[in-house]
């Protein structure tokens, strides 16, 4: 029974005519499992992910391990960007198993939803030092059959090792900001993991870690030197690396080996705002550029970006990995490109907007403000409800049922108010500031699922920041933001309330968590604001914009559009609204300087 093909992911339909009887995620599957009293396999994975179609092909288009599958399970196919709370949950409990957590990640579970094994890409038949996925789905059944109590017996110290995981953070709490010594002994402790010989951090799998850079690029604009450089050395071999492709400007997600050879080459779009973001604070205008060029081209679907861009393309009448990127830009122009998979997800065209905006800021070309506001004004129309509350994903005109992250959330909120910050537009600020309150009011937890709820693994915070920051510390960035432009201290306060938790686990893994520090440095910054109201483009405003200081909110705006922050409720802009001339106003923990109109004015106030 084909049960996939409706569905609103293209990986779940790219599955929809296999032998497997797939189920989506859901109820259905583990009542059907419970009915029939068999394992249940959750199989894990996205469109643009090479093994996945590797796995699909070899192994569960295989007739024989179908009707085996078949026969002793009930087998799930959950689509990742879709569903990251089960992605999260199950990768927590392959962690817990010991497994190399990679995709595709496949979870034989009982029919509560708790693992009895995980794996990850296996072969239809042995290879190396590889099972036969087959092999494995025998095994995992005989032991359902013949040694339930040792089964239950494990499922019971995976649930209770999880939850204790989960609770780690509740226990780590403290009550007192990292001081700025702390803040920078976690930059040097990043420093101290650089690959001096061919750069970024640590060995292989090498991926661009952009909330890191994040992280030291705040720490550079709160006077270490040190971690400035770091930062842009990282950057730079990157962008000579063969992680960026330099004919079409994208980065691909990761690269297998040291050296930055052997990329993977599908480009996601998280990974390319993130990557747009920090190369803009950077003022690397041409690579930035680049991204820009490669958002706009390649992973725009109607009014908004598509998840990624595959790394297999048809070549000679043949699927090949890579060799796209080979050609050369005649070459390309010759053959169709990978290509992209179409669900819009809310959070990551949020990044997408929170980086758009640093990009205008910066003066990137292709008028990445413009792009911007399009989709910003799409999404506030299409993934935000009547009540606030947003949805996951869309493709093609349908809402996907997933229940929206709290990333979702985050990254959306933040990058509206950015880009409202950036182009002077006090609705975009306002409903960033909406979905904020949403979260306040309804708790962290509305991304629960509530299969995953029920099984009691359903909290599984989402602080893996490797290549994209986290929601925790988007929305904390947002609230910080918004504590900035409203007058509202209760906001900075919620930004605590998200990020204390993570703290100390932050400042044990600077790598993984760089999110959270970024995050943090801004809220234990002094606040700062500075506004100029008057002409868009002026030497006052060039001034402010290139000023960079941790906790400093820059705002440009004309006398209409400060009217319009005002009328919406923003105090950042009273009495301020109809200067006579071009004014600057620079405010630092609620004392003001006295208004000036000349530039070199502002600066020497910049610099006190």
């Amino acid at each position: 029974m084909n049960r996939l093909d409706g569905s609103i992911s293209p990986y779940l339909q790219s599955h929809a005519d296999q032998p497997v009887d797939w189920y989506p995620w859901g109820e259905e599957a583990f009542a059907e499992a419970a009915r029939r009293d068999v394992p249940v396999l959750i199989s894990i994975g996205y469109q643009t992910c090479h093994w996945c179609h590797v796995m699909s092909r070899e192994t569960f288009s295989d007739p024989r391990i179908a009707e085996s599958i078949n026969k002793r399970m009930v087998a799930i196919k959950v689509d990742r960007e879709e569903h990251p709370d089960v992605d999260a949950a199950y990768t927590a409990q392959a962690i817990a198993f010991g497994t190399t957590v990679g995709w595709p990640l496949n979870i034989f579970a009982n029919a509560e939803g708790i693992a009895i094994f995980a794996t990850t890409y296996l072969p239809p038949v042995p290879r190396m030092n590889q099972q036969a996925f087959g092999d494995v789905v025998v095994s995992i059944s005989r032991a359902w059959t013949k040694k339930r109590s040792e089964v239950r017996a494990g499922t019971r110290e995976l649930k209770l090792a999880v939850q204790e995981a989960a609770l780690v953070n509740a226990r780590t709490g403290v009550s007192k900001f990292p001081s700025r010594e702390t803040l920078g002994g976690a930059a040097q402790d990043l420093g101290a993991l650089e690959d001096t010989t061919y750069g970024g951090f640590g060995t292989g799998p090498k991926f661009p870690v952009a909330p890191a850079l994040r992280f030291l690029l705040g720490r550079e604009a709160a006077g270490d030197e040190e971690a400035g450089r770091c930062a842009r050395r990282t950057l730079s071999n990157y962008a000579m690396s063969a992680l960026r492709d330099p004919l079409e400007g994208g980065f691909f997600r990761y690269a297998t080996n040291r050296d930055f050879s052997s990329p993977h080459y599908e480009r996601m779009l998280d990974d390319n705002a993130s990557l747009l973001s920090v190369y803009s604070r950077a003022g690397m205008v041409d690579i930035a550029a680049g991204i820009v060029t490669f958002l706009r081209d390649q992973l725009l679907v109607g009014e908004a970006f598509g998840s990624g861009q595959h790394s297999e393309s048809v070549l000679a009448g043949e699927v090949n990995e890579g060799g796209y990127y080979a050609l050369d830009a005649a070459g390309r122009n010759t053959v169709e490109p990978p290509p992209v998979d179409g669900k819009i997800i809310t959070g990551w065209n949020g990044l997408a907007l929170e980086a758009l905006a640093q990009a205008h800021r910066a003066g990137v070309p292709g008028d990445p403000g413009a792009l911007g506001a399009s989709i910003a004004t799409w999404l506030i129309a299409h993934h935000i409800k009547d009540d606030h509350s947003v949805i996951r994903l869309s493709r093609d005109g349908r809402a996907s049922s997933a229940v929206a992250s709290l990333g979702d959330y985050g990254g959306l909120a933040l990058g509206l108010i950015e880009l409202g910050m950036a182009l002077g537009r006090a609705d975009f600020v306002r409903h960033g500031q909406m979905l904020v309150d949403f979260v306040k009011q309804r708790g962290i937890d509305i991304d629960q699922d509530p299969i995953l709820g029920a099984s009691g693994l359903g909290w599984t915070p989402d602080i893996a920041e490797g290549s994209a920051p986290s929601g925790h510390s988007l929305l904390a960035l947002a609230s910080i933001r918004l504590a900035s432009v409203c007058g509202d201290d209760t906001y900075r306060e919620y930004a605590w309330f998200l990020l204390s938790p993570l703290m100390k686990q932050a400042l044990s893994r600077p790598t993984g968590m760089g999110g959270v520090l970024a995050a943090l440095s801004e809220l234990t910054s002094t606040p700062r604001q500075v506004i100029v109201v008057g002409e868009e483009e002026s030497p006052l405003s060039h001034t402010a914009r290139e000023h960079h200081r941790e906790g400093t909110v820059v705002m440009c705006v004309n006398s209409a559009q400060a009217q319009e922050f005002l009328d919406a409720g923003f105090s950042i802009v009273e009495g301020r609204t109809t200067p006579e001339v071009p004014t600057a106003y620079v405010c630092t923990e609620g004392v003001c300087e006295l208004p000036v109109s000349d530039a070199v004015a502002l600066a020497e106030q910049l610099a006190r």
